[in-house]
């Protein structure tokens, strides 16, 4: 297999330690070796990138995605795009997020039964890139809870993005469809959400329903993620072994003590993007701070901060990710949330990068092969042109992306590779081309 060295970055590994210059060497889609400056492994390459000393770092992971929200400012909006047109959309968006250095991510609901398993089916069979992705079903809500879009007059179901659901049996049917279309977790909404125009601190699901659904999902095998921005939601996350924990805003301390107890058990994304982009940058679309506060979300921000704060410092999980896609909020720029756990949760930057790579590679559930740069893990990376530990804000600009390899292939390049042969020579001739990614390839 053709080996490649990347030299001359910064290295990142993804285990929290320090940055430390040195160069990586990739055999087919593995990291085999990694070197410290002064030592070397370039002699070694069959295929030399120059880095010339930018940033490399673990490809991320967006732990809460909907890629068929459609950038737009209502939730009706999402669900109104025909089904031709959303899927060609979610592919769009998938591309999207690779190119931002997303290389996995989590499908946190589909606003059509399928989209997230079609796209997840096409990614995997080459057919379109985007990241590595555990497909989600659709929203399972209860009538008049979130998602349930239907009207008096229009009673069609079809018509919401969320599958509306009425007792424990209609559970049991829903979770067995969900799986016969071949999603990879079952996703329940079990709080309010403003927008909605449903208070974020409602519970609106029983507990025999919840106990339905996740029964049913572990007779097939399937995770659980949920909706839980009210406290008591949490704490039936907890209860019944809901893993994928989203948002979380009004957790208290009986939640926390629960959280933190299970913590081996449990990850928590809580879209924090959503609440400061919602409260601040939303007036183009007619929530403006004022209306925001009204609506609820400032106050739910301050709790939020509260609560995640304590949540990263108890040691439970916290990832980055979460609602993007509306129009406040393009797909795209969901690294803001790493910035916002600085400003609110009070992580360092390098805990910031830490909970969108290691902590990535563990909610993909393959934690012993994901989201570092070590021996023996697949080579999903990320160069930076420029440290996003003194400005994290650069992982939104797609020209500071200057490289995205993914499954030990380069999906993304702003300036080429060459043979080691090629820049063994040019290296000898003196060759101004060294200076535009081809680096001297000698013994090592």
């Amino acid at each position: 297999m053709k080996k490649t060295a990347i030299t001359n970055v910064a290295i990142f590994d993804g285990s929290g330690g320090q940055v430390f210059n040195g160069e990586v060497l990739i055999e087919g889609n593995r990291i085999v070796d990694v070197a410290r400056f002064p030592n070397k492994i370039v002699g070694h390459a069959d295929q030399v990138i120059d880095g010339k000393g930018k940033f490399l770092m673990p490809g991320m992971t967006e732990a809460h995605t909907h890629f068929s929200w459609n950038d737009q400012p209502t939730l009706a909006a999402i669900q109104m795009m025909p089904p031709e047109e959303h899927i060609l959309w979610c592919v769009e968006v998938a591309k999207r997020y690779l190119d931002m250095g997303w290389t996995s991510a989590i499908g946190a609901a589909a606003a059509k039964a399928r989209l997230d398993v079609v796209l997840r089916n096409a990614i995997r069979a080459g057919h379109c890139p985007g990241p590595r992705y555990l497909a989600g079903s659709q929203e399972i809500t209860t009538l008049g809870g979130l998602g349930d879009m239907t009207l008096p007059h229009l009673p069609f179901p079809e018509l919401s993005f969320g599958h509306i659901v009425s007792g424990p049996e209609e559970v049991r049917k829903a979770v067995r469809m969900f799986v016969k279309y071949g999603v990879d977790h079952l996703k329940i909404n079990l709080s309010g959400e403003y927008i909605a125009g449903i208070p974020a601190e409602l519970s609106p699901v029983s507990e025999e329903e919840i106990v339905m659904l996740t029964t049913e999902a572990r007779r097939y095998g399937k995770r659980v993620a949920a909706h839980a921005r009210s406290s008591e939601s949490v704490k039936q996350c907890v209860r019944h072994g809901i893993e994928l924990v989203f948002h979380a805003s009004f957790a208290d301390e009986e939640a926390l003590d629960m959280l933190e107890a299970n913590k081996d058990r449990h990850f928590v994304a809580p879209g924090i993007g959503w609440l400061v982009r919602t409260s601040f940058h939303a007036s183009e679309y007619g929530i403006t701070p004022e209306v925001a506060e009204t609506m609820g979300y400032r106050r739910e921000l301050e709790a939020a901060a509260e609560s995640l704060s304590k949540m990263h410092k108890r040691g439970i999980r916290v990832l980055p990710g979460g609602d993007y896609g509306f129009a406040w909020m393009p797909h795209g720029t969901n690294a803001n949330d790493l910035q916002y756990f600085v400003d609110y949760i009070g992580m360092t930057p390098s805990e910031a990068l830490v909970s969108a790579t290691r902590l990535g590679g563990e909610i993909m559930m393959r934690g012993d092969e994901l989201g570092q740069i070590r021996p023996g893990y697949i080579a999903d990376l990320v160069m930076v042109d420029g440290d996003p530990l003194q400005d994290l804000r650069i992982l939104t600009e797609p020209s500071r992306i200057a490289m995205v390899m993914q499954d030990g292939i380069v999906h993304k390049q702003l300036r080429d590779a060459a043979p080691a042969e090629a820049a063994l020579h040019l290296a000898q001739a003196g060759n101004p081309l060294l200076d535009k990614g081809v680096q001297e390839a000698v013994p090592a």
